[in-house]
């Protein structure tokens, strides 16, 4: 046991001066840190539900304790991402260069979350801190149906000669994807190849669409039902009557009839 325990400390030692070699020429090296003191490598909603998911993989149950000892001892160095794949190098009994290849999601399946998460989703924030209804959130991360990448969508290559499915590097590796999304949730989306936005644009959309439809929905509706009160129906406009007061014309005065003359009598 003595010798194990000496190999152990040679090994460390070795990969110290080859990190230093390393770092002379140019080449940094940060290692990644996952929380300290905590019962969990990671803290927040979506990093504790990747290593979760991680868990439920069956067939690499072994590997997974020795990848989570080896993040934990800040053995996973210069983690890198981008759409669909996370490269890192593990410090083993040597250096190893890994890479993890996650397959992007089907379109079919990222139209089904987000037709399910319609109008549930109302900010972004929200959404990347993990602070929206059980619901959303319970679709977004079920094991079968959600953005999680199942154990077929997974690919990954080491330099080490562990010929096992699944060394212990990748599996420190993809502990360390866990610890990403402590820091930046949205790597996930980038990871499975969707925006995320699309569940924020579809909340929207749909209340967009809410407005309009109900609008269709009150033009043939029973307006009486609706508002408690009786409508009867409406008749015909009432036409303006214009009163034309006609005035009489007054009758002109009558020139009074002048008096008879009377004849002159002859003398008498």
């Amino acid at each position: 046991m003595w010798w194990d325990y000496q190999d152990v400390a040679e090994a460390k030692e070795r990969i110290q001066r080859e990190i230093a070699k390393r770092k002379k020429k140019g080449e940094a090296f940060e290692a990644l840190v996952p929380a300290v003191g905590k019962k969990h490598v990671c803290t927040t909603f979506w990093g504790k539900a990747w290593c979760s998911h991680l868990e439920t993989y069956q067939e690499y149950e072994s590997r997974l304790p020795r990848g989570r000892s080896y993040l934990r001892q800040g053995n996973v160095y210069n983690v890198e991402s981008e759409p669909g794949k996370v490269t890192a190098v593990v410090a083993g009994s040597e250096l190893y260069d890994t890479q993890v290849f996650i397959q992007p999601l089907k379109a079919s399946k990222w139209q089904d979350i987000v037709e399910k998460c319609e109008g549930q989703v109302g900010s972004m924030l929200d959404l990347l801190a993990g602070k929206l209804g059980d619901g959303v959130m319970s679709v977004l991360s079920d094991a079968e149906e959600g953005l999680f990448p199942k154990t077929k969508e997974i690919r990954f290559n080491c330099s080490c000669p562990d010929h096992a499915d699944m060394c212990k590097h990748v599996s420190a590796v993809l502990y360390g994807v866990g610890v990403l999304l402590d820091a930046k949730p949205e790597l996930l989306f980038t990871l499975r190849g969707v925006d995320g936005a699309d569940l924020l644009a579809k909340a929207k959309d749909a209340a967009v669409t809410g407005v309009t439809e109900n609008a269709g929905e009150l033009a043939g509706a029973d307006l009486s039902a609706l508002f408690g009160i009786e409508l009867g129906e409406i008749a015909e406009p009432v036409k303006e009557v214009t009163t034309v007061t006609k005035v009489k014309k007054l009758a002109k005065p009558k020139t009074p009839e002048k008096p008879a003359k009377r004849p002159r009598s002859r003398g008498a």
